[in-house]
């Protein structure tokens, strides 16, 4: 009985997948996905529908996610679940599909908050104080 870990990352937030051999089923921090938005719930399925019933219905697919927003949170699930059905299948086809569809379901967004600059205000990276001539 085979076990897969991956992991996926969005801005802040982070989700850890593991696959093992089960009924098809899909947990998110030890909830069933139908409990979450539909929102929530489409972005999380797009790497199973793409799949396909045959690949993931002998699977059982557990998330962890933590940080970030719930938005953050789906993305990195999502990203979490594609590698881990990849890495668990060890199908190369299936990744170029992944890939084709969205890169961001195997590859991280680089992209993160510009730090704060001191001297500066405290509203943001960038901001400048404002300068009064009267």
């Amino acid at each position: 009985m085979a076990t897969t870990h991956e992991s996926g990352k969005r801005k802040t937030a982070k989700a850890r997948a593991t696959v093992t051999e089960g009924e098809g089923t899909i947990r998110i921090n030890s909830r069933p996905l139908h409990t979450y938005r539909e929102m929530f719930q489409n972005r999380v399925n797009e790497p199973l529908t793409i799949a396909g019933e045959e690949v993931f219905g002998d699977m059982k697919i557990t998330v962890d996610t933590e940080g970030g927003g719930i938005q953050a949170q789906a993305e990195a699930a999502r990203m979490a679940v594609a590698r881990a059905l990849v890495e668990h299948t060890d199908d190369d086809e299936l990744e170029r599909e992944f890939r084709d569809y969205d890169r961001n379901m195997m590859v991280e967004d680089p992209r993160r908050t510009e730090t704060r600059k001191p001297s500066q205000s405290s509203k943001g990276a960038r901001h400048k104080q404002q300068k009064s001539y009267r």
